[in-house]
């Protein structure tokens, strides 16, 4: 189903712009649980995939930290309100991945999908896991680019 609708006065208004799709806070809302739940499902992939003899599922919150780190790396910051702290900047991540799935240019499998091929090393270890985390979402902001405003 398309749920374009819900971004119509974005869309509609010609306010598609950077800012105003990175400092939605209805984005974010949204944002926040596609983001807890596709990196919970793509973290319980890549765990999986690497102990077969067990399954995992977790449920897990994104820290702001990771989504924060994750803006910066990918120079997206022009997205998020000024003087941002690190929870707008994970809010603004958020809001834009929120945007994405709404104007269906990723669905949830496919975020899902990008997230895991991004994984990397002992997600056992928080200090790996939040740098694997990083670099997953900054390639996935990296990715989705293209999809948005330039200004």
């Amino acid at each position: 189903m398309a749920y374009k609708f819900l971004i119509s006065d974005i869309n509609i208004n010609q306010i598609n712009s950077q800012k105003s799709i990175g400092t939605d806070r209805g984005l974010a809302k949204i944002g926040d649980g596609i983001v807890n739940l596709t990196y919970s499902i793509a973290k319980s992939i890549y765990l999986t995939k690497k102990n077969p003899n067990k399954v995992f599922r977790t449920g897990l919150k994104v820290s702001k930290k990771i989504l924060s780190n994750a803006l910066k790396n990918a120079n997206m910051k022009s997205f998020a309100r000024s003087r941002a702290d690190a929870h707008d900047l994970a809010d603004t991540v958020e809001a834009i991945i929120a945007y994405i799935w709404l104007n269906n240019q990723m669905t949830l499998h496919e975020i899902i999908d990008f997230l895991t091929e991004n994984l990397s090393g002992d997600l056992y270890n928080r200090t790996e896991e939040i740098q694997s985390a990083t670099d997953a979402f900054t390639n996935l902001l990296n990715f989705i680019k293209k999809d948005l405003p330039e200004h």
